[in-house]
């Protein structure tokens, strides 16, 4: 298969009973860069097959990438055997990872301490929507959901004329599974060093809590507290993409010495004087007005012209781009980003690892796998007998394709 076991986490092994995007983003990452994961799917599989668009009704265009490199095996695990074949699999694995509410995990006899009785080195990662410790346990949590509970869809009110917004990406479950990513390499480097497996928990709501007050706590972070928790810079109203003489522009003169450069770059016009502009605490304190200024200076030249004053002032600045421009952005087709592979489900592009390591490089393995077209090799690989593959497919306890 095209790319697996390729990087700095190949001869890892994890069992995926995630599906829809949060558990399969960071399954996605272990195996880019290496690990053997498989995906364990019910006889209907993960819902994202259906999403469209797709040549194949059963794996969709988001299914096909955040489920790239990996391999399907479907078993029915509310039959004993399947359980028992599924446990033997764990037997010979790293990581059990799963986006279940505990609850349910323990209906199916596969919480920790039964996985843990199977492997005691395993490293078992709870993702689900709210830690299990709290009232919210038992809620049920999509991306839509955790973002209006952690405060970022209040916070978008702000820059969007008073009302609530959603952010136009599914954040929650995107940074959920990088936490997920991070956390259970961090429990695996653990037990290199001390030869024991642990449970770890990823949950959704405080782990975007935690990623949105990281600024936005600011001066509550003290008791008593010295201000409201918001970083009033990324909420200011004037805080948008620039308008110029013939489109927008992103720009941040951020240091004391962007705005000189900056001051310099316009020829120090006589509003530039204002004291306020002078320190990083003073714009900070009369943000509102200090970008409502400088969104008067933006429209008095062409994006172009912009663009070319603050390379030359190395002020950070980009023209906006478009989700369809940057499939020919020149910098991603220059560095090879995009990748295209011919495959059964046709010519596919995938967009790249953003990381890079030198000496155990990843590697983009194939498009999603079918539903249950590794079944077999699966099982056969932890020691099942044809004969004993025959017969839980016989029950409906394995499905293969």
């Amino acid at each position: 298969m095209s790319g697996r076991g390729q990087g700095p986490l190949a001869g890892v092994r994890v069992i995926d009973l995630t599906s829809v995007l949060m558990g399969p983003y960071a399954t996605q990452i272990f195996a880019d860069l290496g690990a053997d994961v498989i995906k364990i799917e019910g006889p209907s599989g993960d819902t994202t097959r259906a999403l469209p668009p797709g040549n194949d009704p059963t794996r969709g265009a988001m299914f096909l990438n955040v489920n790239r490199g990996k391999r399907s095996l479907v078993l029915d695990l509310k039959q004993p055997a399947a359980k028992a074949a599924l446990l033997k699999l764990v037997e010979g694995a790293d990581v059990f990872i799963h986006s279940m509410r505990a609850q349910a995990m323990a209906r199916l006899g596969l919480d920790y301490a039964a996985v843990k009785a199977a492997n005691p080195k395993i490293i078992y990662a709870n993702m689900y929507g709210f830690a299990r410790s709290g009232p919210y346990r038992d809620y049920p949590a999509y991306d839509d959901i955790v973002q209006a509970a952690s405060g970022l869809v209040d916070l978008q009110a702000r820059l969007s004329g008073g009302a609530p917004a959603y952010i136009a990406t599914v954040i929650a479950d995107k940074v959920s599974g990088l936490t997920g990513a991070y956390a259970v390499m961090a429990a695996l480097y653990a037990r290199e060093k001390t030869g024991e497996g642990q449970e770890v928990e990823i949950p959704m709501f405080e782990t975007l809590v935690s990623f949105t007050m990281i600024e936005h706590l600011n001066g509550s972070v003290f008791e008593p507290a010295l201000g409201p928790p918001e970083y009033p810079r990324v909420t200011a109203e004037s805080r948008r993409p620039y308008r110029t003489a013939d489109g927008f522009i992103g720009v941040m003169i951020y240091t004391d010495k962007h705005w000189q450069s900056f001051f310099a770059a316009i020829g120090t016009p006589e509003w530039t004087r204002d004291p306020m502009f002078l320190t990083m605490r003073s714009r900070t304190e009369n943000i509102g007005t200090v970008l409502a200024a400088l969104a008067d200076e933006m429209v008095t030249r062409t994006t172009a012209e912009w663009e070319a004053l603050f390379r030359e002032a190395q002020i950070p600045a980009m023209a906006i781009a478009t989700t369809a421009g940057l499939l020919e952005d020149p910098h991603l087709v220059e560095t090879g980003f995009w990748e295209r592979r011919d495959t059964e489900v046709g010519s596919l592009r995938f967009p790249g690892i953003p990381t890079g390591f030198m000496g155990t490089p990843g590697a983009i393995g194939d498009p999603g796998p079918a539903l249950g077209g590794d079944s077999r090799a699966v099982l056969r690989e932890a020691g099942f007998s044809d004969e004993a593959i025959e017969a839980l497919e016989a029950t409906g306890a394995v499905v293969s394709r």
